[in-house]
């Protein structure tokens, strides 16, 4: 069901960036071409190393690669993409794309992005429930994107309450079944 298909992952800085590693590697069993951007607080809880390897395509964070100058055009990857997955969704990030702010590559590429779009957040819950997130979220949903639950669970604050990321299994689970139902409509 999803062999072949280009999935676009962006990663911001949030502590549930390791479950993304999990993401590629079920992606990339179902056949899907992955390509990652990271954001540069990303690289502070994974390193590119990492998902470059899991991946099998370079980590991108910049707008163009400092040892050759070669340009990362955030237009041809947003035009590549089948689906862009932003997971861990920070509310920094959040904020950001509610705004039409677009200050690092990831941020660019949802902007030129034509697929689309799957959000995760990812924060404490007093964080996922404050009305400034809230907004952000809804203005996000106007947008037309997919906004994938938080569920509750022990977040990494030590509280327990809604704002985990979504499981990887389940994340796969929500692309699956969106491509699935959009082969039945295009039937």
């Amino acid at each position: 069901m999803l062999k072949g298909k280009k999935i676009l992952i962006g990663v911001t800085g949030g502590i549930a960036a390791y479950k993304i590693a999990t993401v590629v590697r079920l992606l990339i069993q179902e056949g899907c071409e992955v390509k990652v951007i990271m954001t540069q607080h990303a690289k502070e809880f994974i390193t590119p190393l990492t998902l470059a390897t899991l991946s099998r395509n370079p980590v991108l964070t910049e707008f163009f690669s400092p040892e050759n100058g070669s340009w990362n055009s955030h237009v041809d990857l947003g035009i590549w993409a089948d689906l862009f997955l932003i997971a861990p969704a920070t509310a920094n990030t959040i904020s950001k794309m509610a705004n039409g702010i677009a200050d690092n590559l990831l941020l660019t590429t949802w902007l030129s992005a034509r697929c689309p779009v799957f959000v995760a957040p990812s924060m404490d819950m007093d964080m996922l429930g404050h009305k400034a997130v809230r907004k952000n979220i809804d203005t996000l949903k106007s947008f037309g994107n997919h906004i994938l639950d938080a569920p509750s669970g022990e977040l990494a604050s030590g509280l327990t309450g809604k704002g985990r990321m979504s499981e990887p299994d389940d994340i796969v689970k929500e692309i699956k079944a969106f491509f699935s139902k959009k082969k039945i409509i295009s039937l």
